[in-house]
């Protein structure tokens, strides 16, 4: 952004925050990795994943949470760590080696999430098109909680684009992706994707395949299920009418606060639109219409077409609209709050809530986030035109 600004990189703050976040992802590897197997049993993240119960306290019988949000997370990271290591090595090719280890560290992540390493239990869900969390118990068991919900997209995230003419100036990390693209097939083919384009190539590097984003597509074009009028909700509503149950728990879909008061009733993964994960969700989509263009398209349930930008647009679009007034002249997130709504003194002062319900995007939980719920701001600019 400086460079784009000023045209001059902070090269020393890019670099400050790569040997700080080195720290942080040797954490992960070694600490959340209990099986070795790539896949990731991080608890709350801070993400607030909460579904079906706590993750931050032991579960029964010495079970482990494989989760896919937090494995997702970590292909993400992976693919963040790489492009910054790229980005230093325009100026010190000695971090080619670490965007190298990058690369293979999101490609091990990928294939896990799929193989398991040839276990059965596979947090990619054929059947219904979906990831989900699988509980492993010490006796080799396992149960898949099929909860449609944030868990399952967030392996989204992990996206990346590498343009052959833009990565053709880093020879040794182009050298050594080759032979990893040659060598190491059974990897990358679950999770690096060519393209070509008017001649050129595109690596995408997704975890997930060209038919499995089309399925996770559908869900996120279907009203009844991800698309609210407001934008992404954080559980399906199919839920609404099919709680999944576990034991003595239960998640339901709740589009506003949760009547389940776990982390005191935080119920930001039970239905509410919320702003950090929406708009990275809406960056994942963006890279992928930019790698695939026109050629990815979805035809959701009631036959109607859609291009992948045309979808990053509508949630752009509707998470934009919680904000702006209807043709009724009142704003959504405030609601029936004739105040906010119509009173010169305070209708053209916003609020940036926690998060927003699901069905009429009323603002909810703390009113002054723009931490995140500023994010908007960014959408405007990127999405709204001038």
């Amino acid at each position: 952004m400086d460079r784009i600004r000023s045209g001059k990189a902070d090269r020393a703050f890019l670099e400050k925050c790569f040997h700080k976040l080195l720290i942080n992802f040797a954490w992960w590897i070694n600490k959340v990795d209990s099986s070795g197997n790539n896949i990731f049993e991080g608890g709350f993240l801070g993400l607030d994943n909460i579904t079906l119960f706590d993750r931050s306290e032991k579960l029964p019988g010495g079970a482990t949470l494989e989760q896919s949000d937090a494995t997702g997370w970590m292909g993400l990271f992976c693919l963040n760590m790489m492009r910054i290591a790229l980005e230093l090595a325009k100026e010190n090719p000695t971090y080619e080696g670490l965007a190298t280890k990058f690369f293979q560290h999101y490609v091990y992540v990928g294939a896990a999430m799929k193989h398991m390493g040839g276990k059965d239990h596979n947090l990619w869900d054929e059947k219904d098109g979906f990831f989900y969390d699988v509980l492993r118990y010490p006796d080799g068991n396992f149960d898949k909680l099929r909860v449609r919900s944030m868990v399952g997209l967030i392996p989204l995230y992990a996206v990346e684009r590498l343009e052959a003419g833009w990565i053709g100036q880093f020879k040794d990390f182009t050298t050594s992706l080759d032979w990893f693209l040659e060598n190491r097939k059974d990897l990358v083919q679950e999770c690096v994707n060519r393209i070509q384009h008017d001649g050129e190539e595109t690596l995408a590097l997704t975890i997930v395949n060209r038919d499995q984003l089309r399925r996770m597509l559908q869900r996120m074009c279907d009203p009844d299920e991800f698309l609210s009028d407001f934008g992404l909700r954080s559980l399906s509503k199919a839920h609404l009418a099919n709680p999944f149950v576990l034991g003595h728990n239960r998640v339901v879909y709740e589009p506003g606060e949760a009547d389940c008061k776990i982390k005191g009733g935080n119920s930001n993964w039970r239905g509410p639109i919320w702003f950090p994960t929406a708009f990275l969700m809406i960056e994942s989509l963006r890279k992928l219409a930019k790698a695939y263009g026109d050629d990815l398209t979805v035809v959701d349930k009631g036959g109607r077409e859609w291009p992948i930008g045309e979808i990053v647009q509508t949630h752009a679009d509707r998470l934009i609209s919680i904000f702006v007034r209807n043709p009724q002249g009142r704003r959504p997130l405030y609601g029936d709050i004739g105040k906010f709504q119509t009173d010169p003194h305070w209708r053209d002062y916003l609020m940036f809530h926690e998060y927003f319900h699901g069905d009429t995007g009323v603002g909810l939980g703390a009113s002054h986030q723009t931490g995140w719920t500023g994010l908007v701001a960014s959408l405007i600019d990127e999405w709204r035109g001038h």
